[in-house]
């Protein structure tokens, strides 16, 4: 058997679809429908952009930098001690836990369930 392939490469795709595009809707529709398509790609690019923008802005209102991968707990707690200028020497795991929560305005809620389980 011989293999027959069809070497069509960008441009002819486009005319291909085109001539379809003109054999399906005929002449006269063929402008309305492009004048949708427009409309329709107008409408996606606003908004791409308005998301995008949002994106930047809230983007620019955070600024910790972020690490790569690390290997223990200790690791974790330090690098995000870091991040928030939170002095890490000759502390505990604990102990960064807490100010770290602290910093963050967020309850401990591993110690609460704890203490709660405790009573």
């Amino acid at each position: 058997m011989t293999d027959v392939s069809l070497d069509i490469i960008g441009n002819e795709w486009i005319i291909i679809i085109f001539v379809a595009l003109i054999l399906l809707l005929g002449t006269k529709r063929l402008p309305e429908a492009s004048r949708k398509i427009g409309k329709i790609v107008g409408e996606y690019n606003k908004t791409k952009n308005v998301v995008q923008n949002e994106f930047q802005k809230t983007k620019g209102d955070l600024s910790i930098p972020i690490e790569g991968p690390v290997m223990s707990e200790r690791q974790k707690l330090e690098t995000i001690a870091k991040s928030l200028d939170i002095d890490h020497t000759n502390k505990t795991d604990n102990d960064l836990r807490d100010l770290i929560t602290s910093k963050l305005g967020k309850p401990n809620t591993t110690q609460g369930s704890d203490q709660s389980s405790k009573r």
